[in-house]
């Protein structure tokens, strides 16, 4: 994989289209990474990066956010607020009869959905401002400051403008970087702000085995090798649904036999999604009972603890309804995305026909059966990508402390560089450079 990607990016850069699209990426990349430095002001960094090394749901946006989030940088918010908006769009695509005309309209329904989208990012990017206004508010414990004092109006609303227009600037950089780079703007900044920790990550484990924890190092690499090979595996594991079109006249002629072409199932159709709806519904239970604890009410405090203690990150009840509402989240998502009906509606339309299998109401049937038995094993395996750091830091303690390379990040770099690679292929292809990548 390593050789292939290397071939193709040397091949490409001879290449002087290609070249010129490798160097706008490359420009745009380091313009994030600078961005990702500036700090705001009036807060304690030291204090930032250990309130996010306590919470997983911090530092899963820490992810999305390349670590500007734990830097207290103006880009702060990364690129949340505009991957909330895409979700909700292609929820809403689903129930609101205009949103779902608009995806079947092709190019121009998808450039009006992506407009509507940026225009939701903005009072999603304000909302998430005060959020994390309002977090940064909680002392970290007893006896202790706050990471950003009380701020008065003016300088609160200077504070959530940065931050939104911080938002809005990765987000446009996103697109630039889609239109004239290489892949997906969005899905490469978030890559290279997870793949931007890996050296601090190294530095850490570096200290780890001076202090002890050679083996355990050795098992972690280990585990990682395997999640990457795991996750290569489903990304690349497809199940290929016969269709078979019926004959067609071409002029007076009719073909003998109809075209067939073939729909993929994936093992894993939702991706990383489930895992982000799954951590956003397991903070909030902790975060009323957290905000419970401080009544004066004898009854809810006592309901607050019991509530607080189970979904505390490092114990075993919240490991396990995590590891389940994942797995019920990737069926759902897996059930929004690929709509049975609307295949078999048209296919229907298209005079297509699954082999030994009637139109109508028996494709839906047996798409829906066949669609069951692949997510299973993908739901499971999307599970355990979400609880490896728990179980990481359970088995192994000391490397678990400081190991930040979560399965959600290898599974997000790994899909990001498949598919990168991918494109550039296509590309080469395009310009009659068939040689490079055979």
């Amino acid at each position: 994989m390593v050789n292939r990607f290397l071939t193709l990016l040397r091949n490409a850069w001879e290449t002087p289209d290609l070249r010129r699209k490798l160097l706008f990426s490359f420009i745009l990349m380091a313009i994030y990474r600078i961005l990702a430095h500036i700090p705001l002001s009036a807060i304690d960094l030291d204090a930032m990066q250990q309130l996010f090394s306590q919470s997983q749901f911090l530092g899963l946006l820490n992810i999305f956010s390349g670590g500007a989030l734990s830097n207290a940088s103006i880009i702060a918010l990364g690129l949340n607020p505009y991957i909330t908006a895409s979700i909700i769009f292609q929820l809403a695509g689903m129930v609101i009869p205009q949103l779902e005309a608009l995806q079947k309209e092709g190019e121009q329904g998808q450039k009006k959905i992506n407009q509507y989208t940026r225009l939701v990012a903005v009072p999603l990017a304000i909302i998430q401002s005060l959020s994390v206004y309002f977090i940064l508010r909680q002392p970290l414990g007893t006896g202790l400051n706050p990471i950003v004092p009380s701020l008065p109006p003016f300088e609160l609303v200077i504070l959530i403008l940065t931050l939104t227009a911080g938002s809005i600037l990765l987000m446009w950089l996103g697109e630039l970087l889609t239109e004239h780079g290489i892949g997906n703007g969005i899905s490469i900044l978030i890559s290279v702000g997870i793949i931007s920790g890996i050296p601090q990550m190294v530095s850490q484990l570096a200290g780890t085995q001076s202090a002890g924890g050679g083996i355990e190092i050795l098992v972690y690499v280990g585990i990682i090798v395997l999640v990457i090979a795991g996750i290569v595996f489903m990304n690349e594991s497809t199940r290929q649904i016969p269709v078979q079109y019926a004959r067609r006249y071409k002029g007076q002629a009719m073909s003998a036999v109809g075209q067939m072409t073939y729909i993929p199932l994936r093992l894993n159709q939702a991706g990383v999604i489930p895992i982000i709806f799954a951590v956003s519904m397991m903070l909030i239970p902790g975060t009323v009972a957290n905000f419970a604890l401080g009544l004066n009410n004898p009854q809810v405090v006592a309901i607050a603890e019991k509530v607080a203690l189970w979904f505390n990150p490092t114990s075993v009840s919240y490991a396990v309804i995590y590891f389940l509402l994942v797995v019920v989240l990737t069926f759902f998502y897996t059930a929004v995305t690929f709509n049975p009906d609307r295949i078999a509606e048209n296919l229907q339309k298209q005079g297509g026909f699954i082999p030994g299998v009637r139109p109508g109401a028996a494709t839906i049937e047996y798409l829906n059966r066949l669609l069951t038995r692949i997510t299973v094993p993908g739901s499971l395996f999307l599970g355990a990508i979400a609880i490896m750091p728990i179980i990481v830091q359970f088995f192994l303690p000391t490397i678990g402390s400081v190991a930040s390379l979560g399965g959600t990040s290898i599974l997000i770099v790994v899909s990001v560089t498949v598919e990168t690679v991918r494109t550039m292929e296509s590309m080469m292809v395009m310009r009659g450079y068939d040689k490079f990548v055979d």
